[in-house]
């Protein structure tokens, strides 16, 4: 009874909020290129962190110079203004003041800027004045109303439509907010979605487990029949992670779990390493904020987790830029207000 109450409350405040920020366009400010957010209702544990560079490397791939914005959420030492994380060039800050995530998304897309900002505006402008981006990826921006956006998009699951608001569930807004997105990204069916979350475009994304690196050389990792395999993680889903790797038949004899982005200590290289037989598989957001520690003797594997999203969205958000980008046209405030309905196709 207590938690449904507190999760009335958060959800009242929630949707205060968006209204709030919905009502009044001069307290959200706007870059001067291009803003696609990708972002969720949950928190944590929908794949965001692939998609997001699936779309920046889509972007770089048609001649664009994407930017990607980041909070930098878990940071042991974050620092006042902008972390330029990396320039597109090298990566430059340290796990500590990047982020387990965006210090990920530096080192899988070298030739794309990362910047980490709690302010992601002034993020924006550092992209734009010092690093040429033509266009932004503001990472986990469903929530962050403050920046306009041109692309509102929204990774939304069945799971989604059963669950509660924070804190009796994982929503940190009432599914009514899901109304400001331009469009859903889903796995599997997408008209239950669309119909129940008010949203007319949806596209299909695809995950796809890739082969096991070796921690610290990056080649391949040969794991052999029958290896015993201990699976490490801290994530939002461990579970997804662990199912994920049974279908790869790279079934762990055991597995540990920490919190997500859990600082690994020492102690915890040394728990891992009284529970490892074989082999540690980990995520590559995992391995991340494991290579900053000294493993010793253990035989630690990433296994990297890309996504993509079906072929007729490209069409679709390149339109998008290039009507957001036409000299005159009247800016969209995308993620701030209501559509109409039926102005948008379903897929």
């Amino acid at each position: 009874m207590i938690l449904f109450a507190a999760s009335k409350l958060y959800g009242t405040a929630a949707a205060w909020r968006r209204r709030w920020y919905a009502s009044r366009p001069s307290r959200r400010r706007r870059l001067d290129r291009p803003v696609i957010s990708v972002g969720n209702l949950s928190t944590g544990g929908s794949g965001k962190t692939p998609i997001v560079a699936h779309i920046a490397a889509l972007l770089a791939s048609r001649g664009e110079r994407p930017a990607i914005l980041s909070r930098g959420y878990g940071r042991t030492e974050p620092t006042a203004g902008v972390t330029i994380v990396s320039d597109g060039t090298t990566v430059l800050a340290p796990l500590d003041r990047a982020g387990d995530e965006p210090l990920m998304l530096a080192r899988a897309l070298p030739n794309v800027p990362v910047i980490v900002a709690t302010d992601r505006y002034e993020a924006g402008r550092v992209a734009e004045r010092t690093l040429g981006a033509t266009v932004h990826v503001l990472d986990d921006g469903f929530q962050h109303l403050g920046l306009e956006r041109d692309v509102n998009l929204l990774i939304a699951s069945p799971q989604d439509l059963s669950d509660q608001v924070l804190p009796a569930g994982h929503l940190r807004e009432p599914l009514t907010a899901a109304s400001f997105a331009d469009a859903l990204l889903v796995e599997g069916p997408a008209s239950a979605l669309t119909m129940k979350l008010g949203v007319d475009t949806a596209f299909l994304i695809s995950r796809t487990l890739g082969a096991p690196r070796w921690l610290r050389s990056g080649e391949p990792a040969s794991i052999p029949t029958g290896a015993a395999i201990l699976a490490v993680a801290g994530i939002a889903r461990p579970d997804r992670f662990f199912a994920d790797l049974e279908a790869a038949h790279l079934r762990p004899s055991a597995t540990l779990v920490f919190r997500d982005h859990h600082p690994y200590s020492d102690a915890d290289i040394e728990r891992i390493a009284r529970s490892a037989h074989d082999i540690v598989l980990t995520t590559e957001k995992d391995a991340v904020r494991l290579s900053a520690r000294n493993l010793g003797d253990l035989r630690v594997a990433a296994v990297p987790l890309t996504a993509a999203i079906e072929p007729s969205f490209a069409g679709w958000l390149f339109e998008r830029i290039r009507q957001a980008s036409a000299p005159g046209a009247e800016q969209p405030a995308s993620g701030s207000r209501h559509r109409a309905a039926g102005s948008r196709r379903a897929t």
